[in-house]
C-alpha cells in the first residue's frame, strides 16, 4: 500500500460521490486530508474515517481563484474531482485552470485532475468541450499533472445505475434512448484507487483512461440492471429522431428525460480508446458490475435480501 504519512493532500470535491472514496483511501495511507468544497459542512461525515486532526474542512468554490488559492495553500499534493452539468465552462474549464495555477503557486509536488472520457475542446457537447478546455488549462499551468478520464462510474451512491433501477421499480415500461451507445462502467472504488496511485511520480504528466472490464451498449446495460434487480420491464427503443427532438425541444425543462447536451454526448461511445494508458498502468484491476453491484442493487428487488427465499 502506498504510504502518504503526514502529507497534506487537498481534495477539491472530497465530499462528493467519488470524493468520499478517495478521501477514505488517503486517510488509510496516513495522509492528512483537507476537504475543500462549496459547503464543507456537507462533508463532515468523513471526519470519523480518520484520526484526531487528520481531516480538515474548508470552503472553496473553484470558480473563484482566490478561494482556490486559500484552499490549497501549504498542500503537498492536490486532487481536483469537481465536475458539474451546469455552469460547465466556469466549473470544469475555468475552475480547472484556477486549481492547477493555485497548486503550482503553492508548490504542490503533485496534481491529479479527474476529467472524463470524451473530453475534447472540439466536442459538440458543452460537457465534452468544458472538460477538454479544462485539461488544456491544467497542462498549461501544471505540466506534470496526472489526468484521469474515467468512463461512467458506478457505485452505491451513483446517479446512473440507481436512476435506471429506480425507474424499473416504478414503471413496467422503460424507454431506451441511444440503445447502441457503448459504455465501459467502472467501479467508484477502483477509480479512487487510480486517483491515489496517480499521485506517484510514474504518473506525472500522463493521461489515463479508466474503464471497467465490460463494454456494454445502453440496451445491454439496462437488461443487466433488470436481471440484477429481478425486474422484467418492457424495453422500448426510442427512435433517434424522436430522442433528438425531445432533447432539443424539451431538454431544458425540469425533469426532462434527456437534455440536448446529454443527447450529443450519447452520439459517441464512452469507452477506453485503444493504445492509451489506463488502469493496468496504475496497478488497478477493475471489478465487474456483477462483482460489486449486488451489494446495493438488492434494495430494488421486490423482497430485498429475502428475494431468493421468497422465490422458493
Amino acid at each position: 500500500m502506498q504510504k502518504l504519512d503526514g502529507q497534506l493532500i487537498t481534495v477539491l470535491g472530497g465530499g462528493g460521490f467519488l470524493g468520499r472514496y478517495v478521501v477514505q483511501r488517503l486517510l488509510a495511507r496516513g495522509a492528512r486530508v483537507r476537504v475543500a468544497q462549496r459547503e464543507p459542512r456537507a462533508a463532515t461525515f468523513l471526519k470519523p474515517l480518520g484520526g484526531l486532526g487528520q481531516t480538515q474542512f474548508v470552503a472553496c468554490d473553484v470558480r473563484d481563484a482566490a478561494s482556490v488559492a486559500r484552499a490549497v495553500q501549504g498542500s503537498d499534493a492536490v486532487i481536483n474531482l469537481v465536475g458539474a452539468f451546469g455552469d460547465m465552462q466556469a466549473v470544469q474549464a475555468d475552475g480547472a485552470s484556477h486549481v492547477a495555477t493555485a497548486a503550482r503557486t503553492a508548490g504542490a509536488a503533485a496534481l491529479v485532475h479527474v476529467s472524463a472520457i470524451g473530453a475534447d475542446a472540439g466536442s459538440a457537447s458543452a460537457y465534452g468541450r468544458s472538460k477538454g478546455d479544462g485539461e488544456a488549462a491544467v497542462r498549461a499551468a501544471f505540466t506534470d499533472a496526472a489526468i484521469l478520464r474515467p468512463s461512467i462510474i458506478f457505485g452505491r451512491e451513483d446517479r446512473f445505475i440507481n436512476r435506471f433501477a429506480t425507474l424499473m421499480r416504478i414503471s413496467p415500461v422503460v424507454p431506451v434512448i441511444a440503445p447502441n451507445a457503448k459504455f465501459q462502467p467502472v467501479y467508484v472504488g477502483d477509480v479512487a484507487d487510480a486517483v491515489v496511485a496517480a499521485l506517484g511520480d510514474a504518473a506525472a504528466g500522463k493521461t489515463f483512461e479508466i474503464g471497467g472490464p465490460q463494454v456494454l451498449t445502453m440496451a445491454e446495460l439496462l437488461c443487466w440492471i433488470a436481471d440484477a434487480t429481478g425486474r422484467s420491464p418492457l424495453f422500448v427503443d426510442v427512435p433517434d429522431f424522436v430522442a433528438s427532438t425531445l432533447a432539443r425541444g424539451f431538454g431544458w425543462a425540469p425533469g426532462a428525460p434527456i437534455t440536448k447536451d446529454q443527447w450529443l454526448m450519447l452520439q459517441h461511445d464512452n469507452i477506453v480508446a485503444e493504445g492509451v494508458e489506463g488502469a493496468a498502468q496504475l496497478g488497478i484491476t477493475p471489478a465487474s458490475l456483477a462483482a460489486v453491484a449486488d451489494g446495493w442493487l438488492v434494495q430494488y428487488r421486490r423482497n430485498g435480501r429475502f428475494a431468493e427465499l421468497a422465490s422458493r
